[in-house]
């Protein structure tokens, strides 16, 4: 018999550990260490981080050995979630990520903040509004962020406000807003206003509105933080880390900076021959964060814009600098989580996950990607997916979605579905090969349903079950023991079902005893397959009606033959009334 890697008894992404896999061959889980929920590391990576945000208290601030909690001076007061945590508190907005994910409780989500290995980005002044609160962490599920945004050439803030709400359909964990035209205050107020989700921004863009990066000072610096902070905003990406000693690093670089904020900043340090300003500001950017407990997510100016610059002197430089302004940001008390690449061939993304987890002490690692090849654009949703499901694995656990516009063009509604959708497919993959209690239960009774050919739970199960069922409909707008892909004879499936020692397909709670005609199409389903091309005007107006003359049309349609039913009464059926 053929052994498997041999893991402890209950470390399966399964509820009840249904079927036969042996579970899950990742680390046993470690929630409360620096290792919560990962993958074994191949030879040569780099161990983690020795530290935690424990070992950057404020000055003052000193920890009690028996309660394991910290003592504030005298009449300090808390506002951030880290705060409250190292002061042992449980917030609301703890409370509430516990109940999101059931297999948190409020007191390891207290402790994973405390330890700076979780956040919850949840601005004070947009939990006054309908924000969810929800936590980015590796002993949490992984989560998607959506990028939109109007720019000088498209878009506006009706069509920005309609597409998060859009990704939020669609199950986008945070948004973040890089508008860069049209009138950037009201779109973003509208869009935090409107928002069950975190939002983000990049602050540096509305710094720049009317003036040159030249011009840039550290009044309007501060000044619009504290706008954007008042306004809501959860958190901030401030692209700190690019310094001036790293400039040189990317001059032989194929594609140099491919980040807004790092070329901006770069070209203020070139002009003025100073240090970053985001650098030489930050303990005063710190204070800003703290006071409406706006989450910092530390931008990665210097990550690979392709394949060829990826883990660069550039790239790795600035992550170790980025390492050391969380240390700072958690002695002011702000939470921080930390940005990264980016174009990446896949053999490099196990070292690059770990190696943060080191330098930056176990801090949220929030990547782009990583695009894992260059020449598929138009389908870089799909490149960068495939990176991004080995991130999430290796210990990212935030994924910035990329679209199918990524490169070409602004992204529209249709391209944030099927970013949105690209990306839940890639966290969803990691945290069930990382062992993430309860992440398969909704695969393993999809498959039940698909085994018992119970057609209309298996697109009541699925994430998209519009799509699901007009390309079942497209071939076959019967439900019966068969699909069309394999037809009655030749399906695995229903065979499996038929043999009286498998238990497959006999599920009680997804029997059913007889073929039945499908719902008409809905007018999503009707779009989704005007969009693919593939069937007649007439045909889609068929399954969109579905009268007695469409009925028995026979226009393509695959025959509806059951082992339920006779074939004369299965033509019957086919043939029988919609209205």
């Amino acid at each position: 018999m053929i052994g498997v890697p041999q893991r402890p008894l209950g470390h399966n992404p399964s509820t009840n550990a249904q079927g036969t896999t042996p579970g899950s061959f990742a680390n046993p889980p470690d929630i409360g260490g620096a290792r919560a929920f990962s993958s074994p590391d191949t030879p040569g990576m780099p161990e983690p981080s020795d530290k935690t945000a424990w070992d950057f208290l404020p000055p003052g601030w000193t920890r009690d050995h028996d309660s394991g909690f910290a003592v504030a001076p005298e009449g300090f007061e808390a506002i951030t979630q880290l705060e409250h945590a190292r002061l042992g508190v449980i917030t609301p907005e703890m409370q509430r990520v516990a109940e999101r994910e059931q297999h948190l409780t409020p007191e390891l989500v207290r402790d994973e903040i405390a330890a700076g290995r979780m956040v919850i980005p949840a601005n004070r002044m947009h939990l006054q509004h309908e924000l969810d609160p929800m936590a980015i962490g590796r002993a949490s599920q992984t989560k998607v962020n959506a990028n939109m945004g109007a720019s000088p050439i498209s878009s506006g803030t009706g069509e920005e406000v309609e597409k998060l709400q859009w990704a939020e359909r669609w199950q986008a964990d945070t948004v973040m807003d890089l508008s860069t035209g049209g009138d950037l205050d009201k779109t973003r107020l509208s869009i935090i206003q409107s928002s069950t989700v975190p939002i983000g921004t990049v602050p540096l863009y509305s710094m720049i509105v009317d003036r040159r990066i030249e011009d840039l000072d550290d009044v309007t610096i501060l000044g619009q933080l504290e706008h954007q902070a008042k306004q809501g905003v959860d958190y901030f990406t401030i692209h700190a880390g690019v310094l001036q000693e790293h400039l040189p690093l990317v001059q032989q670089r194929l594609i140099g900076i491919v980040s807004r904020g790092g070329s901006l900043l770069a070209k203020w340090m070139i002009h003025h021959g100073k240090q970053n300003p985001m650098h030489t500001l930050w303990d005063d950017i710190c204070e800003v964060l703290r006071r409406y407990d706006v989450t910092f997510s530390i931008g990665d100016g210097l990550r690979p814009g392709g394949l060829a610059d990826a883990s660069d002197a550039a790239q790795l430089g600035e992550l170790e600098a980025m390492g050391k302004l969380a240390e700072r940001a958690w002695r002011h008390g702000c939470q921080v989580m930390i940005e990264g690449p980016g174009h990446m061939p896949f053999d490099q993304i196990e070292y690059n996950m770990k190696l943060q987890r080191r330098l930056c002490h176990g801090a949220p690692f929030y990547v782009l990607g990583p695009i894992v090849t260059d020449i598929f654009p138009g389908y870089d949703h799909i490149t960068s997916s495939i990176g991004a499901t080995a991130a999430a694995y290796h210990g990212a656990s935030m994924l910035c979605y990329v679209t199918p516009k990524e490169h070409l063009g602004l992204p529209k509604r249709d391209d944030v579905k099927e970013g949105c959708i690209a990306y839940k497919i890639a966290a969803h993959a990691a945290d069930m090969a990382l062992g993430i209690p309860g992440t398969r239960d909704r695969d393993d009774e999809l498959t039940k349903a698909r085994a018992a050919l119970n057609w209309q739970k298996h697109f009541e199960l699925s994430f998209d079950p519009d799509t699901a069922r007009a390309y079942h409909d497209e071939d076959l707008d019967v439900d019966t023991d068969f699909c069309a892909m394999c037809g009655h004879d030749w399906c695995a499936v229903r065979i499996s079902k038929e043999i009286v020692q498998f238990v497959s397909g006999k599920e009680e709670n997804y029997a059913w005893d007889e073929p039945k005609i499908s719902q008409a199409l809905s007018g999503e389903q009707k779009a989704i397959l005007e969009k693919r091309g593939v069937l007649s005007q007439e045909e889609l107006h068929r399954l969109a009606s579905k009268t007695r003359a469409s009925m028995n049309s026979e226009a393509g349609r695959a025959a509806c033959h059951s082992d339920l039913t006779s074939d004369g009464e299965a033509r019957d059926l086919q043939g029988a009334t919609g209205e």
